[in-house]
């Protein structure tokens, strides 16, 4: 199958024409970009913060702008394989955001947590999300123009490789987020205070600790 991927990454996009035909109408790779570009925009408003609270309020509101390309690509059904492990890798990169924009946003209201230690895990959230969107690019790569030299077996594995590379960061964003979690339960036992941190965390955040 001559030049496949580029064939997937095409009928990925096309397939959202349902939800946001005017991206497909206007630029076919809009949808890809924006994704990209929302990651790169909370990764460099969380490493160039000079205050917290104004530098987080920035990264909601550039989460929710984001937000409908992430919602459009999880209303894709019935993709071949490749694609579908295209989309699955993008998903991944959504909910690394979503993690960092939720989990983020309780940490803010726990007394746990200093100032500076909020400071602290923006910039840990800030450096994965750096290293992902650098992966998303290198996704993006293999369907430009200058990667058409690429075989069909070379384009599936730069798709496998990244996936399994975006699915790793997840993970670490998982656990990171579960230890910045436990550092303020271990802190709210020493103070009798257990049950507020787990209702802060646990009714709407569980999943990710």
């Amino acid at each position: 199958m001559k030049r496949m991927m580029y064939a997937v990454w095409a009928a990925l996009l096309l397939a959202v024409a349902p939800v946001r035909a005017q991206w497909v109408v206007s630029d076919p790779t809009n949808l890809a970009q924006g994704i990209i570009n929302t990651v790169n925009q909370i990764a460099e408003a969380s490493a160039t913060a000079t205050n917290t609270l104004d530098s987080f309020n920035k990264i909601k509101d550039v989460y929710n702008q984001g937000k409908e390309y992430y919602d459009a690509l999880k209303s894709v059904n019935n993709l071949i394989q490749d694609a579908r492990r295209v989309q699955q890798t993008v998903l991944l990169v959504g909910d690394i955001s979503d993690m960092y924009v939720t989990s983020f946003g309780l940490m803010m209201n726990d007394p746990n947590f200093t100032p500076e230690e909020l400071n602290a895990i923006a910039f840990g959230y800030s450096k994965l999300l750096n290293e992902t969107a650098g992966l998303l690019d290198d996704l993006s790569q293999i369907v430009s123009v200058t990667s058409m030299s690429l075989s069909d077996k070379e384009r599936m594995d730069v798709i496998e490789r990244v996936y399994k590379d975006v699915l790793h960061y997840s993970n670490l964003v998982r656990y990171y987020t579960k230890k910045n979690i436990s550092v303020s339960i271990v802190r709210a036992k020493k103070h009798n205070d257990t049950q507020r941190v787990l209702e802060l965390y646990g009714s709407v955040n569980q999943k990710y600790w």
